[in-house]
């Protein structure tokens, strides 16, 4: 019989090599298709007596990625479809589809015959319960390959036994560490915690794997087997008595009860370790029917999977431009964005010429990519010659003729429109006509600074976040008059440097920083209304922030926050902004010297390490305070969020992000906004337009005009539409293109 995904070969001494090569992908993943052709190859490997065992291994530089995309949407859609029919027969359809990969797995498992897992690259996911279902595993040794089960990532778990077979491999709280956190794992790693047998020469790994086999590898699971006993002990055992209570409190501490499948993760185990095997998968198959029909599920598989993906494939790329292959990126100003943009570049084999005023600032700027890479080989992340090959990549030079021949030219000079202007100039006077010109300006519009190019059309903005090397988001800011070629080689920087791309229309502050400065401005109010500065920081961790706003503006600096206040009341006007937050600004920065992290002292006091921040007590001495019962504090959650939707909503409706994709993935990645939620948009759609409104004018009558609905959402609610139905990024024949 042949297959489409698998080749089957069996050897003399009788064992089958199954290699799983999907064609027309990069990556091998499981959809319906594929589990049909492995589920007719166990079967036949099961009934030929002449096969003795099987090794199952991938034909692609990597194993697999675990489940298709496709296979998780399409049963969120039919559960959504048919629920409103007969939601018990909805249910019951969702549970069995949940079980199709766990009884396949669980049918490898037990069918008389060793399985070996050798795994060659990346190995995610489902296909990682595929090789925890095999008898014998062998990974290449090899910086290619990483395992792990990251499912809790996208809000849900690892649903195909792996919630059952971790723990019985290695001891409850490592088994519980790499499931509630997705860890990933090297071999080196996986091995010492019993979850693979053998590391190989990745030229040997095939070779090895057979070898179990021919030495007599058992067909049988460990808990299959009369007697097993679980390592580290039971979970009513001393060991268990001192585990199990402080999980659970830590997954609190840590979530905050916002995440329903990592709470689901800690009641598989403890549950399914207390019976047979084959009653745990059955328990584990009713929790992830249950996950799968939470909002949080289907709002992280949408933007933090589905979306995610789209877009650094990118979605939004204009088509018929052909790709850009850089040979040659220029960056002006090697300051500290200057510097973090040319790291990247370099880390992804990209030539850069990195310029400043002079040769010591240059050097300067090459000095922390240096820095960076040195670190990472300190921790084991990268290797010496990475080093080496990285910073041969990065040239300083304070001569503008070393410019030439870029494909590509990023400005990250001061945020002075006069500096930037000559930069321009200086630059576009040595490149090819081809050449994009991008900047790296958070404040100043593109379409302006465009004015000082002589080829507008090949001028755009490339927004990065700080710190660069850490910061996943970019924001691509498209001017008045950026063509089509420089979004488009915009984007392929972008993915180039394997960061994710968002297109934003022009206009003061783009999207991200219009989002965050809402964030900031609601806890400046509530500091102002005497709300205690610990409620406000926690309220804005248990809301699912990972950053509270006081400490968000003491990372940003409290006197840049002084800066843009002043420069929007002379752009905008005095009402432009609250007296009584600018206020606010001004006793911290002017009356108490306090700038943020940066000196030392913002709203939090920044000890020596290893002491900790902790929150200035002085704060609540710049106005009468609130009696802590007196404060609503789910109300203080509900502001947090609210502020920040209604932003984005704002920005949907002025045509500045004009995909909802973008606009939830943007919130995530760039500032944290509740992952849980799916993004900002999400959260609206999660709640409904018309409840949403509800919430916003009720918070309106209390806390102001930042609360008032825009019209948008107002005629969203009327209609009952979503955003995702509004602004449906997959309408047939639709090219979203900004302005």
């Amino acid at each position: 019989m042949s297959y489409t995904n698998f080749t089957l070969d069996v050897d003399a001494d009788g064992i089958a090599l199954v290699t799983w090569d999907m064609p027309g992908r990069s990556m091998n993943v499981f959809t319906e298709e594929a589990m049909r052709e492995l589920n007719a190859i166990v079967d036949h490997v099961t009934a030929d007596a002449a096969i003795k065992g099987a090794v199952i291994t991938s034909g692609k530089d990597t194993f697999s990625g675990g489940a298709d995309i496709t296979l998780l949407q399409k049963m969120l859609t039919t559960f959504a479809a048919e629920r409103g029919k007969d939601p018990e027969k909805a249910t019951k359809a969702l549970f069995d589809n949940a079980g199709i990969m766990t009884g396949l797995f669980r049918k490898l498992e037990t069918c008389g015959k060793p399985w070996v897992s050798a795994i060659n690259g990346t190995c995610m996911g489902g296909a990682f319960e595929l090789s925890l279902a095999c008898h014998g595993r062998v990974a290449a040794d090899s910086d290619k390959v990483k395992m792990a089960l990251p499912e809790v990532k996208i809000g849900i778990f690892p649903g195909a036994g792996g919630t059952q077979r971790v723990p019985r491999l290695t001891d409850q709280q490592q088994a519980l560490q790499m499931l509630t956190s997705g860890q990933t794992l090297s071999p080196q790693k996986a091995k010492s915690m019993g979850l693979i047998h053998e590391i190989a020469e990745p030229a040997r790994l095939v070779d090895t794997a057979k070898a179990m086999i021919r030495n007599g590898l058992k067909p049988v699971a460990p808990w299959d087997e009369k007697g097993f006993k679980l390592p580290g002990g039971q979970i009513y055992s001393p060991a268990g008595f001192n585990l199990w209570p402080p999980a659970i409190a830590i997954l609190r501490r840590e979530t905050y009860g916002n995440y329903p499948a990592a709470a689901a993760i800690l009641k598989c185990v403890y549950e399914g370790l207390l019976v047979p095997f084959d009653t745990a998968l059955r328990i584990e198959q009713r929790y992830f029917t249950e996950i799968m029909r939470t909002r949080e599920a289907a709002a992280m598989i949408r933007s933090l999977f589905v979306s995610l993906q789209e877009l650094n494939k990118g979605a939004r790329r204009p088509a018929g431009v052909p790709e850009t292959k850089f040979k040659k990126i220029g960056i002006l100003g090697a300051g500290f964005m200057g510097a973090g943009i040319a790291y990247v570049t370099a880390k992804a084999g990209i030539p850069v010429v990195l310029l400043d005023r002079d040769m010591e600032s240059a050097a300067k700027g090459k000095a922390h990519s240096d820095n960076l890479i040195s670190d990472q080989v300190k921790k084991g992340r990268a290797k010496p010659e990475d080093k080496d090959k990285l910073l041969s990549l990065i040239t300083p030079t304070a001569n503008y003729a070393d410019l030439a021949g870029c494909d590509l030219v990023v400005e990250a000079v001061f945020e002075d429109s006069a500096v930037k202007k000559s930069a321009t100039e200086q630059a576009e006077a040595v490149l090819k006509p081809s050449a994009i010109f991008a900047s790296n300006t958070s404040t100043i519009p593109i379409s302006a600074l465009a004015k000082n190019s002589a080829r507008p059309k090949n001028f755009i903005g490339i927004h990065f976040f700080s710190p660069v090397d850490k910061m996943m988001l970019v924001e691509i800011i498209l001017g008045k008059k950026t063509g089509d070629k420089a979004l488009a080689t915009a984007i392929d920087f972008v993915r180039a440097i394997k960061k994710t791309p968002i297109v934003v229309n022009d206009t003061r502050g783009f999207y991200v920083n219009r989002c965050v400065l809402r964030y900031m401005s609601e806890a400046y109010k509530m500091l102002i209304e005497g709300v205690p500065a610990p409620m406000i920081e926690n309220a804005a961790k248990a809301a699912g922030m990972p950053v509270g706003p006081l400490a968000l503006t003491d990372e940003t600096a409290i006197d840049l926050a002084q800066k843009i206040m002043k420069q929007t009341i002379r752009d905008l006007g005095d009402k432009a902004v609250d007296p009584k937050q600018m206020a606010l600004i001004n006793t911290m920065v002017d009356d108490h010297g306090r700038f943020g992290r940066k000196n030392g002292k913002g709203f939090y006091d920044y000890p020596a390490k290893p002491a900790k921040k902790k929150l200035w007590p002085g704060l609540k001495d710049l106005y009468p305070q609130l009696a802590p019962e007196k404060v609503d504090y789910e109300e203080l959650q509900q502001r947090l969020l609210v502020t920040i939707a209604l932003e984005a909503a704002r920005v949907m409706e002025e045509g500045i992000v004009t995909d909802p994709r973008e606009a939830d993935v943007g919130s995530i990645l760039a500032f944290g906004f509740a992952p849980y939620t799916g993004g900002a948009l999400s959260y609206i759609d999660g709640i409904g337009a018309k409840g949403f409104v509800k919430i916003a004018k009720s918070l309106q009558k209390k806390y102001g005009a930042e609360f008032k609905a825009p019209k948008l959402l107002l005629d969203m609610a009327e209609k009952d539409e979503s955003f995702y139905q509004r602004f449906n990024p997959y309408a047939k024949g639709e090219t979203r293109k900004a302005a």
